[in-house]
Formats: C-alpha cells, structure tokens, sequence
C-alpha cells in the first residue's frame, strides 16, 4: 500500500489526477483485449508491481527512433517503467555508463540474470562476413545477439528493423540484414512499426506481470491484442467512405477523395495495427486521421513491398 501511495503522490506531483491515471489503464486494458474488470489489476501492476523483472536493452542498426517513442510514453512516464515496474540493466542510450564500462555492465547482468532476464532489441542485424557491417565495442551484432538474445526469458523485438530487418533490409542490402529471430534462429514477440507505438509495449510487459506470459501472437510474431486486425477494418474514414447517407449525398468519388486514403495509395488494406484505436502522443492523432496514407510499416519487408507509397496498391 505503502508503494502504491507513493506513486499516486509522484503522479499529482506532475499534475496527473487519479482519475487521468485510470483512464489510461482503462485504455491498456482496452488495447490488452481484457475485460473492464482488469483495470483496478492493470493499475496495481502499474502502480506497485509484485516482481520488477530485469531488462536488457540492446540496440543494433536502429535511428533510437523506437527508444525515443518509449522515452516519450506517458502514464507510465519512462523514468516509472524503469524505476518502478522494470528493472534496466542495460540500455546503452540512456544509461550514464559508456565504453568499456557499460561493456561491463552489459556482462554482469547477463551473467547474473542468465534465464531470468526479458531482452527488448532495437535494430536489425547484419549476418553477412560474418556479421562485419555492425559492431559495438568490437564485437559484431551477430555476436552480440548470440549471446545475449539466447540467454534471456524473453526476447521482445521492438520495432520493425529488430522485427524483420527494416529499412537496412531493404534491397539490395549488402550486409545481410535480418530480423533478430530470423538472424539468429530464435523466437521472438516482435512489436513492429517504424516507430511503434509504446502502449504495445507496454501492454505486452503489462500482460507477462499481470498473467505470468507473453501476449498471443500471430504467425509473424505480433501480439494479437495490438496486430490482429488490418487498419483498413479499424480506420474511420473508411466508416464515412461506406456510408450509403454519404455517399448519396457527395457522390462515391468525393467520397473516395475526400475519406478513404486507398485510392493516394494507402496501404491500410495489407497492414496489421491499431494505430487507428492507439492513436500517438497520449492518444491525440495517428498519420490517416492527419490525412496521411498508411505506407505499412508494420508489415515485413515495407519499404520493398509498400513502394511507391503514393500509388493504389494493385
């Protein structure tokens, strides 16, 4: 009780009431797929979790775009995810330590937390020359990931470079890169998305402390609860795009024009996300309600098979 007064105290300390608090947990709980009887649950993980699970952090070649929208996250804010529900190990952009002393760190917890530890990565890996177009510390991703990744409880690919191998798997990708479980033979939850959204990932830790597991994936590894249906079948513009009223009223071209993206090349019909439901920063907007099409970015191998991302898919 003790735990969970504090963090109420830090919450309105930031100008965040309990009842915004949860709202937030209502919306998780929503995007978990659990009924509105887990909200009080959610909350308490959130506010004083039983068991603060050890994180290793590892980025290969990545923009840190995927840590900056987890940095940006907010209820919980970073610095409660890390202090409060996780326990970070390693995590070269935000940790004090640097070179050969967060090298070290590195090790230590490996070590220490041989089993026990959830590893999120961020960034593809090169496999190509024996994985020589990627190093840290002299040593190359591949290495890195071999053993680190086959040492954890969990490995978490958070975006979709470390998902499947993104922009620096696009052709003619010279280094050879993969995605972290097709680089090294190992099963992965991937989150991806360029960036994803950071309520899926918190939701996915959110769903191992509150039921002890992952989330259920699909056949590429993404949690169903964020991925399971297409943006197309979520989107609202398409709601107004199907609307016999309107459609009537403006005409199936201004319709298509003025609503549904597919036509300015969307790729909402091949892409699995809820984007439309999660929305970005606290919930404010996402790229398709700014009038943007969707380019699929959650999708494997996007940026060769989404391109040109301005032309009606075929």
């Amino acid at each position: 009780m003790e735990e969970e007064r504090e963090f109420y105290q830090r919450l309105s300390e930031k100008g965040v009431s309990r009842r915004d608090f949860m709202k937030y947990c209502g919306v998780l709980t929503a995007t978990m797929g659990l009924s509105s009887s887990f909200i009080p649950k959610v909350a308490e993980v959130l506010a004083a979790p039983k068991q603060r699970p050890p994180v290793i952090w590892l980025q290969f070649a990545e923009c840190t775009g995927c840590s900056e929208a987890t940095i940006g996250t907010m209820y919980p804010w970073i610095d409660e995810l890390i202090l409060d529900i996780l326990s970070m190990e390693y995590h070269e952009t935000i940790m004090a330590a640097s070179g050969h002393q967060a090298e070290d760190t590195l090790n230590a917890a490996v070590k220490k937390y041989n089993g026990k530890f959830i590893c999120v990565v961020e960034g593809a890996i090169g496999t190509k020359y024996d994985g020589a177009y990627g190093k840290i510390g002299g040593r190359t991703f591949l290495e890195i990931g071999n053993e680190v990744c086959k040492k954890a409880l969990a490995v978490i690919c958070i975006g979709s470079c470390s998902s499947y191998g993104g922009i620096q798997a696009a052709a003619p990708n010279p280094g050879g890169y993969k995605g972290v479980g097709d680089a090294l033979g190992i099963k992965t939850v991937n989150i991806p998305g360029c960036p994803p959204n950071p309520i899926n990932l918190v939701g996915t830790i959110v769903n191992f402390l509150l039921l002890g597991k992952l989330p259920a994936c699909d056949k590429l590894g993404r949690p169903l609860f964020a991925y399971g249906k297409s943006i197309h079948d979520q989107c609202p513009r398409r709601s107004h795009y199907e609307n016999d009223e309107f459609v009537e009223q403006f005409g199936s071209e201004e319709a298509a024009m003025g609503y549904c993206l597919y036509k300015m090349g969307c790729k909402g019909p091949d892409t699995y996300n809820n984007c439309p439901i999660a929305k970005f920063n606290d919930g404010t907007s996402w790229p398709v309600e700014a009038g943007h099409p969707c380019i699929g970015c959650s999708e494997p191998g996007f940026w060769d098979k989404m391109t040109p991302f301005f032309e009606e898919s075929k």
